[in-house]
């Protein structure tokens, strides 16, 4: 998901995107620890997507402080 996707999206939607990200992260985390992970780089890929939504989200609150 990139940073425009991200913006068209509402909080409350990307509030529900982080808890879905956040439960496939977990769900990636147990496959890790299990050695059946096929994919290590969609953990990193997860982490960062979780960042970019919680910065728009902080953008926004932030703009509208202002």
């Amino acid at each position: 998901m990139n940073v425009k996707e991200i913006r068209d999206k509402s909080n409350t939607e990307l509030l529900q995107e982080i808890e879905s990200l956040k439960e496939e992260l977990f769900n990636l985390r147990f496959q890790q620890a299990t050695g059946q992970l096929e994919n290590p780089s969609r953990m990193k890929e997860i982490r960062k997507t979780i960042a970019r939504i919680k910065t728009v989200i902080t953008e926004r609150e932030l703009s509208e402080a202002k």
